[in-house]
């Protein structure tokens, strides 16, 4: 454990439902009220989730024109947003903002930005791992159609030094795969925050509903820990226009246990002063990368996509 404690004022801000019928306005006054929330606990970051500011619209077959003309922002922060930005200002506090971007070329990704306290975007994050399909599914109770409605993210994981601590981003489906926490810890990473939008049901197979939330929290736990990291997850959660996603928003600490969890499918604030320090035993001892890690033996992580035939070995 650290002696000299390094803590920040970490928040989560759970969102319930956005329906398709519900204005931006509507939208950030919530995330103003959630703000003001946070701050009033001490918060110094809060974290927002992914495509905060609309209806998880890739639900909804339509064309690609048609999303980015409803759903899409084209500048941020934009006279919808800038509310955010200016009571984040006055109240000095920084945020996560996850949201459907628009680039001035045209080229659609799904987007988080990271905000320090004086209302400056220090840090950008375009989602590299997107699920679900691009062709329609007619027979399917809903679409997930990231794979049609974004483009790959055109840069690596990345950590910013920023509010106090190293702060490394991703958006939901990213939290699934080791490479993206394994990413930012190399680069030093004291917190990795996210925003999801998970749906209950599997519309590719029948997965349990159960099974939903417990890969959602055993991934986030194993990978805090693994990496020596503490994870702020958000979620936008509930029935949106009576499409389900689980809520289950978390604060993880590095040694893998769950320091704060939302109860609600609503909107809900966690706060927790994260101890930046106590990582820091985990980093010289367990997962002293310097000392252990063998890269050399770890090729293949890169050289492959799927799985292939088993290495030729030598006596």
């Amino acid at each position: 454990m650290s002696k000299t404690r390094n803590t920040l004022g970490l928040a989560v801000a759970q969102m319930g439902p956005v329906h398709l019928a519900d204005t931006r306005r509507q939208v950030v006054g919530r995330l103003l009220d959630m703000l003001r929330q946070a701050h009033a606990r001490g918060a110094r970051l809060v974290v927002f989730p992914e495509l905060a500011l609309t209806t998880f619209f890739p639900r909804y077959w339509m064309s690609e024109d048609q999303a980015q003309q409803r759903f899409f922002e084209r500048s941020m922060p934009n006279p919808e947003v800038q509310p955010l930005f200016d009571e984040a200002r006055r109240l000095g506090v920084g945020f996560y903002l996850g949201y459907a971007e628009l680039t001035a070329q045209g080229v659609p990704y799904n987007t988080a930005i990271l905000v320090d306290e004086q209302a400056r975007i220090v840090g950008k994050y375009r989602k590299i791992h997107l699920p679900g399909h691009d062709e329609h599914k007619p027979d399917a109770p809903f679409q997930h159609l990231e794979k049609k409605f974004f483009r790959v993210g055109d840069q690596p994981f990345g950590v910013w030094d920023t509010m106090g601590a190293r702060i490394g981003m991703c958006l939901c489906n990213d939290r699934r795969w080791p490479e993206t926490w394994r990413m930012m810890s190399l680069q030093s990473a004291e917190l990795v925050v996210l925003g999801y939008n998970t749906p209950s049901h599997n519309i590719h197979w029948p997965e349990p509903a159960h099974l939903r939330m417990h890969h959602h929290l055993i991934t986030l736990q194993a990978s805090a820990y693994q990496n020596c990291v503490w994870a702020a997850a958000a979620a936008k959660c509930g029935a949106e226009d009576g499409h389900h996603m689980i809520g289950g928003s978390v604060i993880v600490a590095p040694t893998g246990e769950i320091a704060a969890q939302a109860i609600t499918e609503d909107d809900e604030v966690l706060v927790v002063q994260a101890d930046l320090g106590v990582a820091e035993a985990f980093r010289r001892h367990v997962f002293d990368f310097a000392r252990h890690r063998r890269p050399e033996h770890y090729g293949l992580i890169t050289e492959r996509v799927g799985p292939g035939p088993a290495l030729p070995r030598t006596e």
